[in-house]
């Protein structure tokens, strides 16, 4: 990024791509008042870049404590700061401990802005790490590229992460909504030939980016429905009542818990039982069961959620919670059962730590002086290997995440994986089986460089 205060003099075209970005975007007008990108951060000290220390790396997020998307995605931050923790208690990353930040945004993208800047402009992070929210992140991704902060691991499978021209910074971690569309779309398509099918979506780049891949398999004349939801609204009857209405076989959800439950409680009054394919966000077994039971309860009823979703077809990208025979599941349960007992072991904490696992390999490829290029430069170079299914895309050319996903039904409060793991692109080309086994988790648990 040939930043002067790193001893840098000559500009890479790479180096050119991230000044245009600043230079054009709206966002450099905050960033030369205090832009973070030379001294020290962090607490001081000898420094390579900010929030680098000789003894601290500090990181920030924005993450939904509070709000619509907190139920089960507040347990995000706490798994990742947990294994952020396991690995700081083994030696830290070239004997620099991680210490991460993560402030409450409510899921609201006015909120977020404010966040994150204090966290670039005050807290002078290294890098952001895994905000979470299609329509929260869209709000900060031109002001971190501006600032030429690394933002890494973007908590949201909208495709709009990958764009490495626009946005250098910038990189999903989760398979993209587009890739996932196919691949639920494909499944659809072969398991239920002929059937009326409803869409039922967050109507901004999420649902609409998972309409997108569903559009690419399921013909449009099956298409019986699409109706939407925003966050913040609760009632989802009348979308409910028109998709009954259609007479939709397969109900397909693109949302997030809280409207994958209060849906499924809407049909349920309708008496209305479909089939339902839920995106891997919003289909968390034990998240659904609480906010299925909460919800019902607030709502003078008394009722099991677990009997509500099983059945309910997903897919995912990382190994099941009930797994207990994998060795990143029986490695995620220890961290969990030291640092963080009393969240339920659910999706969530294994995408929590996951995530963090593959931020300490960026760090690990960063070298022993980290440097905010570097961290960006080795993740372009070097495609981490984990705890996923399949592999990332990962190149100069690609800033995308996970690139496929496993199909996978509800049964009891865990997902059961079905078939084999499929890899796509997010356009045109096939879906194609992936056959590489899962890596082995290290066996200390922390990630080796390269």
């Amino acid at each position: 990024m040939s930043r002067p205060p790193n001893g840098r003099t000559q500009r890479s075209p790479r180096g050119r791509t991230r000044r245009a970005v600043a230079l054009t975007t709206a966002a450099t007008a905050l960033a030369a008042t205090a832009s973070g990108c030379g001294g020290s951060g962090g607490g001081g000290g000898t420094s390579s870049a900010p929030g680098v220390t000789d003894t601290t790396v500090t990181i920030g997020s924005h993450q939904p404590l509070t709000g619509p998307a907190a139920p089960g995605y507040s347990a995000n931050s706490a798994a990742s700061k947990a294994f952020f923790d396991y690995v700081n208690a083994n030696g830290g990353v070239h004997g620099r401990k991680i210490v991460y930040k993560y402030v409450d945004d409510a899921y609201n993208p006015t909120q977020t802005v404010g966040v994150v800047q204090k966290l670039v402009l005050q807290d002078k992070v290294f890098a952001i790490f895994n905000g979470l929210g299609t329509p929260t992140h869209s709000k900060v991704v031109d002001y971190l590229n501006a600032q030429r902060v690394p933002d890494l691991f973007v908590a949201s499978g909208c495709g709009c992460w990958d764009d490495p021209k626009k946005h250098p910074e910038t990189f999903g971690w989760q398979v993209d909504y587009i890739r996932e569309g196919k691949i639920l779309g494909d499944h659809i398509k072969r398991t239920y030939p002929g059937k009326k099918v409803a869409y039922f979506y967050q109507n901004d780049d999420f649902g609409q980016d998972g309409v997108k891949g569903l559009d690419k398999y399921i013909p449009s004349g099956q298409v019986v429905s699409r109706q939407t939801y925003q966050p913040g609204a609760t009632d989802v009857s009348a979308q409910a009542q028109a998709i009954a209405q259609a007479k939709a076989d397969v109900v397909v959800l693109f949302s997030i818990p809280t409207y994958t439950a209060l849906f499924r409680l809407a049909s349920l009054k309708l008496n209305f039982k479909p089939t339902f394919a839920v995106s891997n966000v919003g289909s968390d077994p034990v998240t659904l069961d609480g906010l299925l039971e909460s919800f019902a309860k607030s709502g003078g009823t008394k009722l099991q959620g677990s009997p509500l979703i099983q059945g309910m077809v997903t897919d995912g990208y990382l190994s099941s919670p009930g797994d207990a025979s994998n060795s990143w599941i029986r490695l995620f349960r220890k961290i969990h059962d030291q640092y963080i007992p009393k969240l339920p072991f659910n999706g969530n904490i294994v995408y929590g730590m996951s995530a963090a696992y593959t931020f300490v390999q960026a760090l690990q490829n960063a070298g022993q002086k980290p440097t905010r290029k570097s961290l960006v430069d080795g993740l372009e170079k070097t495609k981490p290997a984990g705890p996923g299914l399949v592999p990332f895309a990962y190149s100069a050319q690609s800033h995308a995440g996970y690139t496929g996903a496993q199909m996978g039904v509800i049964k009891g409060d865990v997902i059961v994986p079905q078939g084999q793991p499929a890899t796509t692109d997010d356009g045109d080309g096939p879906i194609q089986p992936y056959t590489a086994p899962q890596p082995q988790a290290p066996a200390n648990g922390v990630p080796p460089a390269g």
